[in-house]
């Protein structure tokens, strides 16, 4: 699993034309196979007129088992579907499902033509998105003195850990974010990092988005 990862809010469109054949990109935010072939099933009765609504879709746990799939709604094999799930790939986004839709301009494009004008309009509509980076991991609250606050205000900044909140009182306590898989290690060094005088208590496990 990965703690860290992409993926879309809200909707991201494009429309590109080739040769007088318009397609349509959209990119919405899916978690699961039947969230994605939902919207799928919703663009295909939007554009029921259209010649081809082609898909593609990574969807699951980021990292673990996911589902990934791509369609090519009659267009030649490997030129529409698999080139988008290309570009879903290289951008590292994941929980988005990917839909282009196709009206015919009346002149053929051939293989080479339909893989740039589908990975053309998946880019864009990638690029009109707002993508976000999400954390998942655990929150943990520390009860720490004012002294070593500030030596684990370095290891953090060091180390790249989210603090999600600090309070100022007879001590100082600070919730920070454990990505997954690292809870035991961290809490190792901040022990080491305080002399052992961190009060340490694992809270829920959470994820957030890094802006």
């Amino acid at each position: 699993m990965q703690s860290r990862y992409f993926t879309v809010l809200g909707a991201g469109t494009s429309e590109v034309i080739e040769k007088k054949s318009r397609f349509l990109g959209l990119l919405l935010h899916a978690e699961t196979p039947e969230e994605a072939e939902s919207a799928v099933a919703a663009v295909r009765k939007k554009h029921y007129d259209a010649r081809h609504n082609c898909f593609a879709y990574i969807v699951g746990e980021p990292g673990g088992s996911e589902t990934l799939r791509a369609g090519d709604d009659g267009e030649p094999q490997g030129t529409a579907g698999r080139p988008m799930l290309e570009v879903l790939k290289g951008r590292e986004l994941h929980n988005c499902v990917l839909v282009v839709t196709r009206y015919f301009g009346g002149t053929l494009l051939g293989t080479g033509g339909l893989i740039r004008a589908y990975t053309e309009a998946a880019q864009k509509a990638c690029e009109s998105a707002e993508i976000v980076e999400k954390l998942r991991g655990t929150r943990i609250r520390l009860h720490v003195s004012y002294n070593a606050s500030g030596k684990l205000g370095y290891l953090f900044a060091w180390e790249g850990v989210t603090v999600l909140d600090t309070v100022y009182g007879a001590d100082v306590q600070m919730d920070i974010l454990a990505p997954e898989g690292e809870e035991s290690a961290l809490q190792k060094r901040i022990i080491e990092a305080t002399d052992g005088k961190a009060e340490i208590e694992l809270l829920d496990q959470t994820e957030i988005d890094l802006r």
